[in-house]
């Protein structure tokens, strides 16, 4: 695909639709496919019964009148040049119901010339880049088996969707792939990300404001910053963010393990109901994490706090190996006191000669039961705590 495409959902009995046959798209990485597409597309999407868009191994607004599926054999490849880009993102579905993208295909962002852009490693202009998969305003979507592979922002962006489930996806790109965050979710309801695989440089899953009843289960992780919600208020308006569960996920060689993170000095806001259970570390920095004074690059005024409401939070079962002594550090607000934490079968030591792990908390007093080792909130806060990415 030598051209950005942009595919959301749009009326008789359109069956199975072939771009190479009907529509005369080239498998030969020259011929631009964002017409064959598009006009296939628009054939499924005015079907008023099931429609099925196929790309054989080669390379869309609605609403649509009844559901479509789209399977992608191909590796599709994104413009290597950002330039070719007039908005940040490359492939987007918008308002679609009943959607399923399928196939064992790849979405290849060619981003790796982005990476080493100068700002980019703090975030000064990666937001600009294209995103490789938008999904805006999706109900009832299923995307299975896809890879998205070096994109130049996050791989896939979550908004405003409901009922949407992720399986066996897989993202890849270099740890040093500067904001490509694997599955960024934001203000969506019924997210689930299912046995999935995550190799990136910035976070494998990051949750953002106004999610609720997500599902995060068998995600393995690493390279990349771990499995987080946050970074929180940060900007205004943003909604609350309630019921989270991230269960038999694997984290290996990450700067993070499972996290809450939130400014100080934002916005008010509230975080609850957030599960972390059954989860492996092994040689992660920081396996277990709640920061509420997260301020990377020292945006942040002295002696703020934040106003962030978090409650109702439970670690259980978390086990393997820290990279870093703070295996567990519970920092929460001095205005706002985290509520309702607990901490249940923790076992983490550490990786490295550099002493024993510990655990460290501050303005919480969590729930703690089963084995704690470290033992829970036993360690003193250093004046200068080791900063997360």
């Amino acid at each position: 695909m030598s051209m950005p495409t942009e595919l959301s959902q749009g009326g008789g009995g359109a069956g199975v639709i072939d771009v190479v046959a009907k529509f005369g798209a080239k498998a030969d990485e020259k011929t631009d496919l964002s017409k064959p597409l598009l006009d296939a597309w628009k054939e499924a999407c005015a079907s008023t019964s099931p429609a099925k868009i196929v790309i054989p191994k080669a390379t869309l607004d609605g609403p649509c009148k009844a559901p479509i599926e789209l399977q992608v054999e191909a590796t599709v490849k994104a413009p290597a040049n950002p330039g070719a880009f007039k908005e940040p993102k490359w492939i987007a579905f918008n308002r679609i119901e009943n959607f399923k993208l399928f196939g064992g295909g790849v979405f290849d962002g060619q981003g790796t010339t982005t990476y080493k852009r100068e700002g980019c490693e703090k975030h000064d202009c990666c937001d600009s880049l294209p995103i490789n998969l938008r999904f805006d305003f999706l109900t009832n979507t299923m995307l299975q088996g896809i890879t998205s592979k070096d994109s130049k922002q996050f791989h896939v962006n979550v908004l405003g969707c409901k009922n949407i489930t992720f399986e066996h996806l897989i993202v890849s790109a270099p740890g040093e792939s500067p904001n490509t965050d694997g599955i960024h979710i934001g203000r969506s309801d019924g997210v689930n990300a299912l046995n999935t695989e995550i190799k990136t440089g910035d976070d494998c899953v990051s949750i953002g404001d106004g999610s609720k009843n997500l599902v995060i289960n068998g995600v393995t992780c690493g390279p990349g910053h771990g499995i987080s919600i946050g970074s929180l208020e940060l900007f205004n308006n943003e909604e609350p963010i309630d019921g989270v569960i991230v269960k038999n996920c694997t984290l290996t060689n990450t700067s993070n393990g499972v996290r809450i993170k939130s400014w100080p000095g934002a916005k008010p806001g509230s975080c609850s109901n957030i599960h972390f259970e059954d989860i492996t570390v092994t040689n992660v920095s920081s396996p277990i994490t709640i920061d509420q004074k997260y301020c990377p690059w020292n945006k942040c005024k002295i002696n703020e706090e934040s106003k962030v409401k978090l409650s109702n939070i439970s670690f259980k079962n978390i086990h393997g190996t820290s990279a870093l002594p703070e295996a567990v550090k519970i920092i929460c607000s001095a205005t706002l006191l985290c509520e309702n934490v607990e901490l249940a079968d923790i076992e983490i030591t550490l990786s490295g000669p550099a002493g024993p792990a510990v655990s460290q908390c501050s303005n919480v007093k969590p729930k703690v039961s089963g084995k704690q080792n470290p033992v829970a909130c036993s360690a003193p806060i250093g004046a200068k705590p080791t900063p997360t990415a």
